[in-house]
């Protein structure tokens, strides 16, 4: 047997000859692999496989044998796409190419999105592939953005003018008027409009029935050729005479069509305004100080730890921090936040953002793709590149739809021939089946909502990672909020240190020996509360903290530690009378309390209790109760104690309150909200720390507060850019706003399908007609989608 699949793939992880091993059993396992050899020098895999075999199958059982696959993606940009069938025919010819792993395109970029496995797939293979399935491609630098296809309004304004003639006569006859020109100069005009102007549908047709598949450009090609060669055979049957003639017929066909791509096009770019209002705020140049004196330096030269000079009016360059000065900076094409904020020295700032009135210097902490702008950037662009479930559905209904509509109009042909034994008429009907049927409408209606959702999301604040989680968020009806910084300022205060000797100094003193250098919310609270009263923080060593109880440490010789109630019931240490009752009063005001313990020997003693108070944000109480008008149930998760979890939902108006909820039992929790649901409906989990990342990866849907940690963030499929609730109620209600007009959009791309191809079969359309129609189903789908942008979120 022939090997059809040859791969040479790098493989990390490998040390030793068992592992060699391993690998190799793992692959040669797979049905359809020849042979398999592993190199450990190289730390590479060769494979050979038959047909059937893919890089996928080959790149999990290596990864499931425990070993590293690396992976790398490029950016194509694709020219000569029209309609959904060739997205699917280049998405075919790339994952046909050894090594590739993923690919997506999308149409309303000619955009292409292409996983490999690094080093085993040259880039020039994946363009060649492209180019044999009929189109051009380049590759798509990290700087240049995704750009619709361009049609030059030239052409279509010269189609026209050449088609005009062709077509005044069929108004001549409304009014009794014969206006038909010569055949000869019925022939002059559709000619260089059929063969020059038209040439791209004869190119790309040509190209897709060298594939074996069908397309848009070919229904045209077909449909018009047909038309232009019935005319000339009518033209020498009567060559004295003045036959009917269908040289219009084709001549407006094709300029309808080119109008509508042109229309198309200027539509498209307008999806992309929010990914190019982002990508404006890069200014080019910057000042920095250096030596003393203040240059001007292109952005491309700027390094870390450059003090950049920032004037009132202009963009923030970098991402840094302020060393020096005091303004207000507008964020809002940023973070969604309307009004300016103010920032002053140790303040970080974020690149793009508009310095209103004071004179800053900033230090450089961050440039180029390491900003928070360009991450920004590149995740807009990632969800514009993903597909939505739905549109997978839709581009297998167009693999097969264009070979259909072929042959429901070879039927109509045979059909009206047969019948009414006029050929000519047959042919015209059947041209009008193939002109109508373009499934232009059905490739755009789902791409070109999600760019103008995923952008408006952008504008609001909420960055979408793929298009999956855009879509999937409509079906939550279950929403888990953690408690502290998601719900809650995240900035509690010591309110009350109560000792059971009395010396409340001493006791906050021993509990900010442990806190010193920690950025627990919590410890900080015990430093402010000290640095106010002046007491300076004992030494502590060892300190070492306990996931979910507390933290420990060794303090003036004796074990010290500092946590959770439920970490002092562990220990199995009973709480003096007045110290367990003042600690119930506590949490049952709603305060989160932690105690102080110290071990002398084997014995533990409960040496003080530290209350603690937390507000909720503002606006948090409104986002549940938005929420709860959607149909959704809001669920707060917390590993403060029952009292003090419940005052603060009691407050915010939660429907259910689940408390001292350890770290690692969050996920869990997660899972099990989804018990009762019906099949489809989903829970989502918002958080912001890096405790909340493994709940965030249990949701179906994960909403990451940008305040909080990068490891959440990276788990999450929706960041939100301000830490406020209520972007949580605009990620629903503009999910099921996207939604909605996807819906929307698919039937209106089915419905000029379902109902104009049985008119043309049956000979109610002609081919102009049916080809006005074609050209404005895929306009007024990308209007539709556009007039999402006047969405509103909710009030």
């Amino acid at each position: 047997m022939n090997a059809t699949l040859s791969l040479n793939i790098p493989v990390a992880g490998m040390t030793c000859a068992s592992c060699v091993s391993r690998v190799e059993k793992a692959v040669a396992a797979l049905d359809g692999v020849l042979h398999a050899n592993v190199n450990l020098a190289t730390e590479r895999v060769s494979v050979e496989g038959a047909k059937g075999l893919s890089a996928q199958r080959v790149f999990d059982a290596i990864v499931k044998a425990g070993y590293a696959v690396p992976t790398e993606s490029v950016e194509l940009q694709v020219t000569g796409m029209t309609c959904a069938s060739c997205v699917g025919r280049v998405e075919k010819a790339l994952l046909g190419v050894p090594g590739v792993l993923e690919a997506s395109v999308n149409l309303a970029t000619n955009g292409a999105h292409v996983l490999r496995m690094a080093g085993a797939v040259e880039t020039e293979i994946l363009l060649s592939a492209i180019s044999a399935a009929g189109y051009d491609a380049t590759v798509r630098s990290d700087e240049s953005a995704p750009a619709p296809a361009h049609d030059p309004g030239w052409r279509v304004l010269l189609a026209a003018a050449l088609s005009v003639p062709l077509a005044l006569p069929m108004l001549g006859d409304l009014f009794d008027q014969h206006w038909m020109l010569p055949a000869v100069w019925q022939m002059l005009l559709a000619t260089p409009v059929q063969f020059w102007l038209g040439w791209r549908f004869y190119r790309a047709g040509w190209g897709a029935l060298r594939a074996g598949v069908g397309n848009m450009d070919l229904l045209v090609a077909i449909g018009t050729s047909a038309a232009y060669g019935l005319s000339l055979v009518m033209w020498a049957r009567e060559p004295q005479g003045m036959p009917h003639l269908y040289f219009e017929s084709a001549a407006v066909v094709i300029t309808l069509v080119m109008f509508g791509k042109w229309l198309e096009s200027r539509a498209k770019r307008q999806t992309l305004s929010a990914l190019d209002a982002l990508r404006a705020l890069r200014p080019d140049h910057a000042r920095v100080r250096r030596e003393g004196k203040i240059v001007e330096v292109a952005l491309a030269t700027l390094r870390v730890g450059d003090e950049v000079v920032v004037r009132p009016g202009e963009r923030m360059p970098v991402d840094g921090v302020i060393i020096e000065g005091r303004s207000h900076l507008d964020e809002s094409l940023l973070t969604g936040e309307s009004l300016p904020v103010a920032r002053g020295v140790d303040d970080r700032v974020t690149g793009g953002a508009i310095n209103a009135e004071g004179l800053l210097v900033v230090r450089t902490l961050a440039v180029g793709a390491e900003t928070q702008l360009s991450r920004i950037v590149r995740l807009v662009e990632s969800a514009q590149a993903t597909k939505a479930p739905i549109q997978q559905t839709v581009d297998r209904v167009a693999s097969i739809f264009v070979p259909a509509v072929m042959v429901v109009a070879l039927i109509t042909l045979l059909a009206w021939g047969w019948l009414d034994g006029d050929w000519a008429q047959a042919t015209i009907h059947a041209v009008s089946v193939l002109v109508i049927a373009c499934p232009c409408a059905l490739g755009l209606a789902t791409p070109a909502t999600l760019m103008v959702g995923t952008g408006l999301a952008a504008k609001r604040g909420i960055l979408v990672r793929d298009a999956q989680s855009l879509e999937l968020m409509r079906d939550v009806r279950v929403i888990a909020f953690d408690k502290t910084g998601t719900l809650t300022e995240g900035r509690p205060r010591l309110l009350e240190a109560v000792a059971a000797d009395g010396d409340e100094a001493r006791l906050l003193q021993l509990a900010a020996a442990l806190q010193t250098g920690s950025e627990h919310p919590l410890a900080r609270a015990v430093l402010d509360a000290a640095d106010a009263r002046g007491l300076a923080p004992l030494s502590a060593q060892e300190i070492q903290a306990v996931a979910g109880r507390g933290v420990q440490g060794e303090v003036e010789g004796q074990t010290l530690r500092l946590g959770s109630g439920a970490w002092l019931k562990e220990l199995g240490v009973a709480a003096p009378d007045v110290l367990g009752e003042r600690a119930k009063a506590l949490q049952d005001q709603g305060r989160t309390v932690s105690w102080v313990m110290t071990q002398s020997g084997e014995a533990i003693t409960p040496a003080g209790v530290l209350a603690f108070g937390d507000d909720a944000k503002p606006g948090a109480a409104s986002a549940i109760a938005g929420l709860h008008k959607l149909g959704v149930r809001t669920v707060m998760l917390s590993g403060d104690n029952r009292g003090a979890a419940q005052a603060i939902a009691s407050t915010l108006g939660m429907d259910d309150v689940r408390a001292e909820v350890l770290p690692a039992d969050k996920a869990s929790v997660v899972a099990s909200l989804r018990q009762g649901l019906a099949k489809g409906e989903r829970v989502a989990m918002v958080g912001d720390g890096i405790n909340d990342a493994p709940a965030l990866a249990a949701a179906d849907i994960g909403l990451a507060m940008s305040t909080g940690t990068d490891v959440a963030m990276a788990t999450a499929g929706l960041t939100l850019m301000r830490g406020e609730p209520r972007l949580v109620l605009e990620a629903l209600a503009l999910s099921r706003a996207v939604s909605r007009k996807i819906r929307q959009n698919l039937f209106w791309a089915f419905v000029y399908n379902v109902v104009g191809i049985p008119l043309a079969a049956i000979g109610l359309l002609s081919p102009v007609v049916a080809g006005a129609a074609m050209a404005m189903s895929s306009v007024s789908v990308i209007a539709n989608a556009l007039l999402l942008k006047r969405w509103k979120p909710p009030t």
